[in-house]
């Protein structure tokens, strides 16, 4: 299965992810846009619709999407608009693009389950998925491949 979420910077969202036993791999790119084949400069132009998301593929058997769910809503801060930290923009939006009504229901319940729980509302919007354009290759595995542990996420 996978699974497609925007919480800011891609680099320490998809860092995260890699930790969790049962994601088979990881890439970090473009979602939700209206760009074509956009690069990374379009994006951080706020002009293309896209957010940085990272594409999980995981093992339904070892890992549920209500897992994923639940990391995602606790490495970012999910009543943020279009901002994490200190990225600003819509390219840095809190999104869940979904493939399927399954994933769309357990998404919105854990938006509501989260605003019970939470002062500020949940700004997380749920879209579904469109064409994912996976990023430069200097993206992906960034932090792993410099020896950082995290960036951005509220796990550092």
């Amino acid at each position: 299965m996978h699974a497609y979420f925007g919480a800011g910077c891609f680099w320490g969202v998809e860092a995260e992810f890699r930790k969790l036993d049962g994601v088979l791999s990881t890439s970090v790119g473009y979602m939700g846009g209206i760009t074509q084949d956009p690069t990374y400069e379009e994006v951080c132009t706020g002009t293309t619709g896209h957010a940085e998301v990272v594409e999980i593929e995981y093992d339904e058997n070892m890992v549920s999407y209500n897992k994923l769910l639940d990391i995602f809503m606790n490495i970012h801060d999910p009543t943020q608009l279009n901002r994490q930290g200190p990225d600003i923009g819509t390219q840095y939006r809190s999104a869940i693009f979904v493939i399927n009504n399954d994933q769309k229901e357990l998404a919105n319940e854990m938006i509501d389950k989260m605003n019970k729980n939470l002062n500020d509302s949940v700004v997380t919007s749920v879209e579904k998925k469109t064409e994912y354009y996976i990023g430069e290759e200097y993206h992906q595995k960034y932090l792993e491949k410099r020896g950082l542990a995290s960036c951005h996420t509220n796990l550092m």
